[in-house]
């Protein structure tokens, strides 16, 4: 089986009852409390040749719900098409989260969505989920609802790594605070920022390190800002490099920069996809008062990311 990316309900295409294992959620990160959920969902389909199923979501529910209060991704749809398919092997259905989903009841979306269209035999949620209209279908809501419907429901308990409760929240908190490895120990895998590469200014270019400029979604939560040791996915080629994310002082825009140096990469990319993963934070952001003091400084920063690379280091997977 391989992982089949669906949008839309219409395009769905409609299940026998009671025969697929479903599991339901925004799924922002894809981090260690999420895989187990997609692990559990692989040993029930498994051990009930049931087909496996992953319902999410597309805007983040909370830009319709709470407009005004909207998480910055962990991981956008497009990112989502990229790392799904290495932790869950199976049907994905992408619902547009719209005013309509969000005013169906739990009960309406159980039996119009996960039984008269998916199919659902088994449900598998996290232990924090709660479904339909103001998250109503509760665990105890879709436990009565399945007894009625003829479908189980099982909630996986909390995740935690090294004492530390693992949530999407938990990650915004980390990141925004600075402390990027422990966001990468919650995640556990390497973060990655999708997008398509556009021109700059031509500075690192001009200074003997160009870079691969990345147009990253608005909605996308950057690291902090500064210098990393990175690793980077251009079709199929993988290369090792360094990356500013950042306010650039030789080119003031509103927008932060993120541009990525490839080592041994010497190839014209522009409107190509790129996804980009700073792997270890090297120093902040500074303001150098002339050219050849920022080319000094990258020179050791590339040596600082060689001796990363030498080590073999890389983040927990």
């Amino acid at each position: 089986m391989t992982t089949r990316f669906i949008h839309g309900l219409e395009r769905f295409p409609r299940a026998e009852r009671g025969t697929t294992v479903v599991t339901i959620g925004t799924f922002d990160g894809i981090h260690r409390g999420h895989r187990a959920i997609f692990q559990r969902v692989r040993t029930v389909a498994e051990e009930k040749n049931l087909r496996p199923v992953l319902i999410t979501f597309h805007p983040h529910p909370r830009m319709v719900v709470t407009p005004d209060n909207v998480p910055m991704l962990l991981t956008t749809i497009e990112e989502k098409g990229k790392f799904v398919p290495h932790f869950f092997d199976g049907s994905v259905l992408v619902l547009e989260f719209n005013k309509a989903l969000m005013n169906l009841s739990a009960d309406e979306f159980v039996k119009q969505v996960l039984v008269e269209t998916v199919g659902t035999k088994h449900l598998v949620v996290g232990y924090d989920h709660g479904l339909g209209k103001n998250r109503s279908g509760t665990a105890g809501e879709l436990r009565r609802l399945g007894d009625e419907l003829d479908f189980e429901v099982e909630v996986v308990e909390p995740v935690e790594h090294e004492s530390k409760l693992v949530s999407s929240t938990k990650i915004r908190e980390a990141m925004k605070s600075g402390k990027y490895s422990d966001a990468l120990d919650l995640l556990g895998h390497d973060y990655a920022i999708y997008g398509t590469v556009e021109r700059g200014i031509g500075l690192g270019r001009k200074l003997g390190y160009p870079t691969a400029n990345v147009k990253y979604s608005h909605r996308k939560l950057l690291p902090p800002e500064g210098v990393y040791a990175c690793w980077a996915q251009i079709g199929n080629e993988e290369k090792h490099g360094m990356m500013f994310i950042g306010q650039n002082h030789f080119n003031p825009v509103e927008r932060l920069t993120v541009e990525a140096n490839l080592f041994d990469f010497d190839r014209d990319i522009y409107d190509e996809e790129i996804m980009v993963y700073p792997t270890h934070f090297i120093r902040a952001n500074q303001k150098y008062d002339d050219k050849e003091s920022l080319i000094r400084q990258i020179e050791q920063d590339k040596n600082n990311v060689i001796e990363i690379i030498g080590k073999g280091e890389r983040t927990c997977q």
